[in-house]
């Protein structure tokens, strides 16, 4: 029985949510976003939340009551809060910096990689001036949206696992493997 698919959805006041034949759309604050759930699934809307139901207790059925749940939470909490995405950048003279809304890195190759960011997402730089780690969020309404950018990000020069230089996310722990040196 799919647990996450049976907590109703809290709808704040400045949201509304439009029900129509198996679409689903958020408007908030930050925008708007829609989305296909599966036909089998009925959302009710009553008093503040929104609560989804299935027919029947068939395996696909409850897959999908639980991830109809979650896409439309998401939705709601992108419209109102939005959702972000924090990577950092370590390495001596690795380096991000924003030309308008493009996203210029410079991460040891012979040439800047540039990231344009899709309609919705937006970057932001922070530099830490004592240590040498560099910070971007990814920010935006679609979490999904967000997720992919910031790996695409993430792609462009991944952690090395011998010295730990690269694009990492937020918290990532990267373990470090022993050189040559230390086997002998």
């Amino acid at each position: 029985m799919s647990r996450i698919g049976l907590k109703p959805v809290a709808v704040p006041g400045n949201v509304t949510v439009t029900i129509e034949s198996g679409d689903v759309t958020v408007k908030g604050p930050k925008g708007e976003l829609k989305t296909k759930i599966a036909s089998s699934l009925t959302v009710k809307q009553e008093d503040g939340t929104l609560s989804i139901e299935r027919p029947d207790n068939d395996r696909l059925n409850r897959s999908q009551h639980g991830l109809a749940r979650t896409l439309i939470n998401n939705m709601v909490e992108g419209v109102t809060n939005g959702h972000l995405k924090t990577l950092e950048i370590h390495g001596v003279g690795y380096r991000a910096a924003l030309e308008g809304r493009t996203l210029v890195l410079s991460l040891g190759y012979s040439h800047q990689i540039k990231m344009n960011p899709p309609s919705g997402v937006d970057f932001e730089i922070k530099q830490e001036d004592k240590s040498r780690i560099t910070t971007i969020v990814v920010k935006g309404i679609d979490k999904a949206l967000v997720g992919q950018v910031a790996a695409d990000i993430r792609k462009t020069r991944k952690p090395d696992p011998y010295k730990g230089k690269g694009v990492r996310y937020q918290g990532e722990v990267v373990k470090l493997r022993p050189g040559k040196r230390a086997g002998k």
